[in-house]
């Protein structure tokens, strides 16, 4: 591409010059069609005040004729009144003819026109002419005569028995000066006034445009080193202010999302190391010994298979989360009754329940029908009941119940264990927390890695339903789960 060509390109991509062009172009139209519509009206008008003038000055002429002729102290004759009558018309720029039936010139006043080198006599000229507007019969018709353009207006009239034709040219010659003046202006004023125009609104263009370009620099120094950086907000009112606004609330979501980020992936690393090192720890200390007995071996295998489905459910749990934040975990519908779900998923946990000595209780309405994904609904039902098996004491009770709630079917998981602190209470749904002093993981029995309570949450929202913490004290925790029933 030549350097020349390229140039104007890398300009035409200025928003500056492209307003500036498009205002300019608008400008330039509308004042050229307001230029033509003037012209046009002012020519019309101007014609129409010459045809005017003419017809006056033709009653003027025919006035003064036939008193003329009936002034018995005045000329006796047709001609001899034509003659006083042509005298007392003389007006700059118009002349009078007066032509009988057989187009022959009576009277006229041709010394008025102006004769070209080598033109015809004006008495030829004015015959000729005379017998084309006699033939064409218009009474407002455009005509030339030697080197002018007139505007002829003819009368017929009668007097002494005689048929007559009055002819008044009107000279466009003032007309056509006046026009040609008036093109002369627009052609100057025109350019000067799009010129005037396109620098005023380059000028305003580009100071309009400037917050802008100014915001332009400052947002391409801001990284994901220095997220904590805002644009300045000159005025909160103004469209440039609101876009500023809005440009430093983008940055505060992606300086959260890129806190949440970091917190994820070291959480995630730390919740990995855990089960990694134990089974390298305990591969290694089985391999530094030649020697061992089949009660050690698989005492060491039972603490690998521990470890490795503990690191296979965070890994699940995390794969489940990635999915769901980039929404690629669709919903798989079908038709079932809550309340099985809820007994169904009270009976499984109750087998590690007794182990522990904790007694699981489940009031579940009947005929609670909803449309959802079953396998989500019982992955959250069973995240929940979990976590309240892990914070129970041995001799507690867990109670699951479920009903319906105006346009939501409600089931409550309560514990007896101890309570979630008030402080900490907010946090519960974030990924990898664990209320460390209460609820926390003690000993290899609650060793969960911070993940339930975020995918169960997921999961109601997924549902268009929601998760709530009803209460939590000293005695006991109550987790509300709200989905919608179909509507009928």
């Amino acid at each position: 591409m030549a350097p020349k060509f390229r140039g104007r390109v890398t300009m035409l991509n200025s928003v500056r010059v492209r307003l500036t062009l498009w205002y300019s172009a608008v400008m330039a139209v509308v004042l050229v069609v307001l230029a033509i519509v003037t012209f046009l009206i002012l020519q019309r008008n101007s014609i129409r005040r010459t045809d005017a003038t003419a017809a006056e000055q033709a009653e003027s002429f025919l006035k003064t004729v036939n008193a003329e002729v009936r002034d018995e102290s005045g000329p006796e004759t047709l001609q001899e009144a034509l003659d006083v009558a042509i005298a007392e018309h003389r007006f700059r720029d118009t002349l009078f003819v007066v032509i009988d039936e057989a187009g022959k010139i009576l009277a006229s006043s041709e010394d008025q026109i102006p004769r070209s080198r080598n033109a015809p006599t004006p008495v030829e000229t004015l015959q000729d002419s005379m017998r084309r507007i006699a033939a064409d019969r218009r009474p407002l018709q455009t005509v030339r005569l030697g080197r002018r353009t007139y505007r002829s207006y003819f009368r017929n009239f009668s007097i002494e028995r005689k048929d007559c034709t009055l002819v008044v040219l009107q000279s466009l010659h003032p007309h056509d000066e006046f026009l040609e003046t008036l093109t002369g202006a627009f052609a100057l004023v025109i350019p000067l006034a799009v010129l005037l125009a396109s620098s005023g609104g380059y000028f305003l263009a580009r100071r309009s445009l400037a917050p802008v370009a100014a915001m332009g620099a400052q947002a391409s120094q801001i990284t994901a080193a220095n997220l904590d950086k805002r644009l300045p907000v000159q005025n909160r009112r103004d469209e440039l202010g609101r876009l500023a606004l809005a440009f430093n609330d983008l940055i505060d979501r992606l300086e959260k999302s890129f806190i949440q980020q970091r917190r994820f992936v070291a959480d995630a690393s730390h919740e990995l190391r855990t089960p990694v090192a134990i089974l390298c720890g305990e591969a290694d200390v089985t391999l530094s010994q030649p020697e061992r007995s089949p009660e050690e071996y698989r005492e060491s295998l039972t603490i690998l298979r521990s470890e490795a489905r503990r690191l296979k459910l965070i890994v699940e749990d995390l794969f489940t989360l990635a999915r769901a934040d980039a929404g690629q975990h669709p919903l798989v519908l079908s038709d079932f009754y809550l309340d099985e779900l809820v007994a169904d998923c009270a009976r499984s946990v109750r087998t590690l329940a007794a182990a522990k000595r904790i007694l699981v209780s489940c009031d579940a309405a009947n005929e609670m029908q909803i449309r959802a994904d079953e396998p989500l609904l019982r992955r959250m039902l069973l995240n929940l009941l979990d976590n309240a098996l892990k914070y129970t004491e041995p001799g507690g009770e867990v109670q699951v119940s479920c009903g319906e709630v105006e346009r939501f079917y409600r089931v409550t998981i309560s514990d007896t264990g101890q309570g979630i602190s008030p402080e900490l209470q907010p946090r519960i749904f974030e990924r990898f927390f664990r209320a460390d002093k209460v609820r926390s993981r003690s000993n290899s029995d609650r060793g969960g890695a911070g993940l339930g309570l975020s995918i169960s949450l997921w999961i109601a929202e997924k549902h268009g339903g929601r998760l709530e913490l009803t209460s939590s004290t000293p005695t006991g925790t109550t987790f509300a789960v709200y989905l919608l029933k179909p509507i009928a």
